[in-house]
């Protein structure tokens, strides 16, 4: 039976939680029935002022200290609901330590979405691959970039240290963990019962692109917009920025350090999110599509697409088409 603690820090997301509990219950449940013992033991943790102010019991499970001692064979970390991560992993600096004090004790150690923010705080992602929602990705990679980000992977596991993407991701690195910890058949099994589609490894198709202006960069600020007014009819992003009054390299080295991409990677982006809602809210074709983001090469479109998206977009159409 692995000891196994799922903390409920400051700000947690509500579902991510439960699903977390309910896979492992259900797994539970399973051995149960056949006579045999679970192969997990859940652990509630808290800090000690969540426990003053709260409840002694969480779900039915007692609730333990971030200041308990004892060591556990995997370690959870469920993803944040907040508007403010930098403010969240302050509320939540206690688990840093006692993280890092579980993974040196041997704990296998899962994140799930923006949960590995609180993983990579402690250090312990540094030069390990991880992934985390896809939205959050450029914030993740700003703030750790000693991490080896993989946005695009659903799920990732490097040694004990294992992350999850977006939302249903969750289930997927949960469905990992059950298979390594208690065989294929009771992962299809959770599977079936879960509704969860064993074939996804990519959750790129999900993303949004969303400018970023939380900089304080005036000029890569008037850049941006000028980028998102323009990207339908202007060609190249010299023909953008012409009347911006500070040199072409310069800008490209501001403009990289304030977002985090270059002024012609935001271009691509720009004009991909705007092919996605065409491709989702209306009939045109895809050559309709080409012409209405400023793309006058097909072939470039579709190559920019894939790598963006993560599929084609006669695919993506296909796919997420409202009718």
């Amino acid at each position: 039976m692995r000891k196994t603690a799922l903390i409920v820090p400051y700000d947690y997301k509500l579902l991510s939680v439960a699903a977390i509990l309910d896979v492992f219950e259900t797994v539970n449940r399973l051995y149960a029935e056949r006579g045999e013992e679970a192969p997990y033991q859940l652990h509630i943790y808290q800090q000690p002022e969540q426990m003053r102010a709260g409840r002694s019991a969480f779900h039915g499970y007692d609730i333990f200290s971030a200041e308990d001692k004892q060591q556990m064979d995997l370690v959870l970390i469920p993803a944040f609901s907040t508007e403010d991560m930098r403010q969240t992993l302050e509320r939540n600096r206690v688990w840093i330590p006692w993280l890092q004090r579980q993974f040196e004790g041997g704990a296998e150690t899962g994140s799930f979405c923006t949960g590995a923010f609180l993983f990579a705080a402690s250090g312990l992602l540094n030069k390990r691959a991880a992934t985390t929602h896809v939205d959050a990705s450029d914030a993740f990679g700003r703030l750790y970039p000693e991490v080896v980000l993989q946005s695009e992977h659903t799920v990732t596991a490097d040694g004990r240290a294992y992350t999850s993407g977006g939302s249903t991701s969750t289930f997927h690195l949960l469905l990992l963990l059950v298979q390594k910890h208690c065989g294929a058949d009771t992962a299809i099994r959770i599977a079936k019962i879960f509704a969860i589609d064993m074939d996804r490894y990519k959750q790129s198709y999900f993303s949004t692109f969303r400018p970023d202006y939380t900089h304080n960069d005036e000029l890569v600020k008037d850049v941006q917009k000028k980028i998102e007014n323009a990207y339908r009819e202007a060609e190249t992003i010299e023909e953008i920025i012409k009347d911006i009054p500070a040199s072409r390299r310069n800008i490209v080295r501001r403009f990289t350090q304030a977002t985090g991409i270059p002024p012609i990677e935001y271009l691509q982006h720009v004009r991909i999110e705007s092919a996605k809602r065409l491709l989702e809210g209306t009939n045109q074709s895809i050559t309709e599509v080409i012409d209405n983001t400023g793309y006058s090469d097909p072939k470039s479109f579709r190559k920019t697409f894939r790598r963006i998206v993560g599929m084609a977009p006669q695919e993506y159409k296909e796919k997420f088409r409202v009718k």
